[in-house]
């Protein structure tokens, strides 16, 4: 079933469950934020790619704005929730600024095998090793979901966003242990996994594309 669903297009990709902190200062995502605080809406992140925007994405939720600038400018905390199909675009959702549009909610399945994620977690702390990124990897017992290292394995954005696409559990494990076969730290970070596995809680200040 189709409902609407307000829009922060962006280029980057939002998992399910991912915190995503953003550094909000357009007029049009400030009324969005507002909204999000005032009415409790959620709001979807759809990806966008070398200026087309794509159709599967994921709604967040706004969990806290930590500060707020005498500018009107704020820096928020969001959570991934649910991933959906966007349907149809609006520009301006009615009588708002930001845009908007007709989504529908996709299932997707979470019960991953765990011992395709032990490989996956082994492979992940054994490439970090190598590279010495002193970053933590939740292990299998503790709730290891592949989503939380969807940014952090030297994917492109292309990448992540097929990633995304992958509804079943068991493609997204052999999505992400192909991927992580195929790197070889010795020969360097080609791929930028230092970089990208360093980042931590930084708020992201991105210009959203004006379409």
């Amino acid at each position: 079933m189709e409902q609407q669903l307000a829009l922060f297009p962006l280029q980057l990709v939002v998992f399910p469950g991912e915190a995503l902190n953003l550094h909000i200062f357009e007029p049009r995502y400030r009324q969005l934020i507002q909204d999000a605080e005032q009415q409790g809406i959620t709001f979807g992140v759809p990806t966008v790619i070398k200026g087309a925007l794509q159709p599967i994405a994921t709604e967040v939720s706004l969990e806290g704005v930590p500060r707020r600038y005498p500018s009107g400018e704020s820096d928020v905390h969001t959570r991934g929730r649910r991933v959906f199909y966007l349907d149809d675009f609006d520009r301006q959702a009615p009588g708002k600024l930001y845009p908007g549009g007709q989504v529908r909610f996709l299932p997707v399945e979470e019960e991953e095998d765990p011992a395709i994620n032990e490989q996956i977690v082994n492979l992940t702390l054994a490439i970090y090793r190598q590279l010495k990124i002193d970053r933590e990897v939740d292990s299998v017992g503790e709730g290891f979901r592949t989503y939380s290292i969807g940014h952090y394995v030297g994917f492109t954005l292309e990448q992540e966003y097929e990633f995304l696409t992958l509804r079943a559990a068991d493609e997204r494990q052999l999505y992400l242990l192909h991927h992580l076969q195929q790197v070889r730290p010795q020969s360097g970070d080609p791929l930028g996994i230092r970089e990208r596995a360093q980042l931590n809680g930084h708020f992201k200040e991105l210009t959203p594309p004006d379409f």
